[in-house]
């Protein structure tokens, strides 16, 4: 090699290391989402096995995020009457509702449902003020929600929980699902339920449903793609033992004659 072109080859190489250097600190700089991984456990159980499974998976991919508990001992119930009544009632599910956001909102950083395995890293998403998927071409999911400190689509998830009672005044519960209250929110913002990636610069990114959430909630089919960053087992783990069972049987019927034959006698049974 001559002295020219060995110049230029070191020149090259030197490039190349300050081109790579450049785009860590350029990561780095861009990061908003602190790397942290909340989850809700309330009710003093132990956990179950798949919840287990699903932490060690985090553990696993994620080895620099911090994991956070959040439960009846650090979650100010006093702060959220909805949370607090729901505790009360032993509705487990809509008191994670408020403390996810809450979570977020104070601190920033990943929440994920005790039955969301991860896949691989989630350092690519973090460049976003708040990110989330879809669940199908119906609703955005909640199983895993992220944001920024502060963030102000979060901040606008946890208004709705505003001196808002869990127990109506004629006594009944307030049991419509987060999934159905963040979607609706979302249309109102413009976001359309086509399970195609969306964004709101400085809101929130919602990403097709393969990427967080490639499991069927209606068959139970895992449909895996190279996106596929997590899968969401749905395992409903507040609900009593009965209705999950009931719950499988449906979906291992769905797997044998689809969807809709099923859902067609739901329906009609309903009516009657």
């Amino acid at each position: 090699m001559g002295l020219r072109k060995y110049v230029q080859s070191l020149q090259s190489l030197r490039r190349r290391k300050s081109q790579r250097k450049n785009r860590r600190i350029s990561q780095k700089q861009l990061r908003v989402i602190p790397k942290t991984i909340h989850y809700c456990w309330f009710g003093r159980n132990p956990l179950p096995p798949l919840a287990e499974k699903c932490i060690a998976s985090w553990k696993k991919f994620l080895p620099e995020y911090e994991i956070v508990e959040w439960n009846e001992d650090n979650f100010p119930l006093d702060e959220f009457i909805f949370a607090k009544e729901a505790l009360e009632n032993r509705k487990f599910a809509f008191v994670s509702d408020v403390c996810r956001l809450y979570a977020m909102e104070k601190f920033g950083g990943i929440y994920m449902d005790t039955d969301v395995e991860t896949l691989k890293s989630l350092d690519e998403f973090l460049h976003h003020s708040a990110f989330s998927g879809f669940e199908n071409d119906d609703f955005v999911p909640t199983g895993i929600m992220a944001s920024e400190k502060n963030g102000v689509w979060v901040r606008e998830l946890l208004a709705y929980y505003d001196n808002k009672p869990f127990v109506n005044a004629d006594g009944s519960m307030e049991t419509t699902s987060n999934t159905f209250i963040i979607t609706q929110m979302m249309k109102q913002k413009g976001f359309g339920m086509t399970n195609t990636f969306q964004e709101i610069p400085g809101y929130v990114a919602f990403y097709p449903n393969d990427y967080f959430c490639p499991k069927s909630y209606k068959t139970g089919k895992i449909e895996l793609t190279k996106n596929s960053a997590c899968i969401h087992h749905f395992a409903k783990s507040w609900i009593p033992r009965s209705a999950r069972w009931r719950n499988i049987a449906k979906m291992k019927v769905m797997n044998l004659v689809g969807d809709r034959p099923v859902q067609f006698v739901i329906d009609l049974i309903k009516r009657r």
